[in-house]
């Protein structure tokens, strides 16, 4: 079973406005990720990673590398619960070569982290911004300590709320699936999702260089 730990963050005026413009910057990214992945069918993290990752370096150099690694971890996570999820209605193998339909991420689509791009040692908390780390000060409760001290980080995401920003730490065991959306479970779809049925995305093959040594 997983663990939720949501940390609010004591921001100032201009940390709000850095932790937004990062947050634009990365839904950006995710939809130029998003558009690729649809196009191709190809929402396995690994794969997509091959076929899109130095194309995106290049389109956003603001945005670090690892953070295009985490945008297009946001989209394989999103594309799965969508599409490869049996209880989704946009199940992907039940739609056969029909197109997709259009997905892109709202600018409120939450930022996901890595342990390359925010770290948590004795109770300072610094994470990657566009301009620099930022560090903010956080104070754990004994239990909340004991996870991060015994349970897997399995993920990390920044979201913002009426102005307000918090960031979610996911924990649990190693060997449970670290991948939500690869689940059976009836997807509940986040609303930072923006489907478009009437604007479908047809099946585009790959080039042939993005084909070598990818798994589907």
């Amino acid at each position: 079973m997983d663990h939720l730990i949501a940390i609010p963050l004591d921001t100032s005026p201009a940390q709000r406005q850095s932790l937004h413009a990062l947050q634009q910057t990365f839904a950006e990214v995710c939809n130029a990720v998003a558009g690729r992945a649809l196009a191709q069918r190809c929402w396995n993290r690994v794969a997509l990673h091959h076929l899109v990752y130095h194309e995106m370096r290049e389109r956003f150099p603001d945005l670090g590398s690892q953070m295009v690694c985490n945008a297009i971890y946001s989209v394989s996570r999103a594309c799965r619960l969508l599409f490869q999820n049996p209880q989704s209605p946009f199940h992907a193998p039940a739609a056969g070569n029909r197109p997709l339909p259009q997905v892109r991420f709202a600018p409120s689509a939450p930022v996901y982290f890595d342990r390359h791009t925010l770290s948590l040692r004795k109770g300072v908390l610094s994470m990657y911004t566009l301009e620099g780390r930022m560090k903010f000060r956080v104070n754990l409760n004994e239990t909340q300590e004991a996870m991060f001290a015994h349970e897997k980080l399995k993920e990390i995401c920044l979201s913002e709320t009426g102005g307000r920003y918090a960031l979610r730490f996911r924990l649990g065991s190693p060997n449970a699936d670290e991948t939500p959306a690869a689940k059976g479970d009836a997807p509940e779809l986040p609303e930072y999702l923006l489907i478009t049925e009437n604007d479908p995305v047809p099946l585009v093959p790959p080039p042939p260089q993005a084909q070598t040594g990818v798994s589907p």
